[in-house]
């Protein structure tokens, strides 16, 4: 399985995965390299709907697919945004107006109850109907500023403060942010068992 196909429209992610898994011997290519359009994400949890990417990449492309969903869950907003988080305004990806939402809805809310973590679901299939597929999760843990700060990262990046951290999210250097963050969390678990022998 050198070839992958990542079932995602995001070039960056694109990025990030072979950055990570650049001396793994594979490769990730975009869905778009085989016209692969968005799948519906109508799973109820983040592993439900990286099922759903991933078969519906593996189909039409007819190679392995890897899918992450993944997003933010704030505690006092009982997981919200969680699934939506790319969509909690309304518009698909509009950060600015995704974090000003946040932010109006915890407004006066004191520190200790901001607290909040980031997740990420990877899904490798080997075929479309694979019925054991590789499933790994990273959480990274923090709280949610009242201010945006930092121009790196992306979502809701400025207003996350890792725990352990003086700095958001979008103030760590994206090369350390890459490797502590939820999504590099779920790679290297990813890795590992990719790597594990098979008994």
């Amino acid at each position: 399985m050198s070839r992958i196909v990542l079932a995602s429209s995001n070039p960056g992610k694109l990025a990030e995965f072979n950055d990570l898994l650049a001396d793994s011997g594979r490769s990730f290519v975009a869905q778009s390299a085989y016209d692969v359009p968005d799948a519906d994400e109508t799973g109820l949890s983040f592993v439900e709907n990286a099922l759903l990417k991933a078969r519906h990449a593996s189909r039409i492309s007819g190679l392995p697919a890897l899918a992450d969903d993944s997003g933010l869950c704030v505690d006092y907003l009982r997981g919200a945004p969680g699934l939506y988080s790319a969509r909690y305004s309304g518009g698909h990806g509009d950060s600015s107006a995704n974090n000003a939402k946040l932010l109006h809805a915890l407004d006066g809310l004191p520190t200790e109850q901001r607290g909040a973590f980031f997740i990420c679901v990877l899904v490798l299939l080997q075929h479309a109907d694979d019925p054991a597929p590789l499933i790994a999760e990273g959480r990274w843990y923090g709280r949610v500023l009242e201010a945006p700060r930092g121009n790196h990262g992306f979502g809701y990046d400025p207003l996350f403060l890792p725990d352990g951290e003086t700095v958001s999210a979008a103030e760590l250097a994206p090369g350390l942010k890459n490797r502590v963050s939820h999504r590099g969390r779920a790679l290297a678990e990813l890795r590992h068992r990719l790597d594990a022998p098979h008994t």
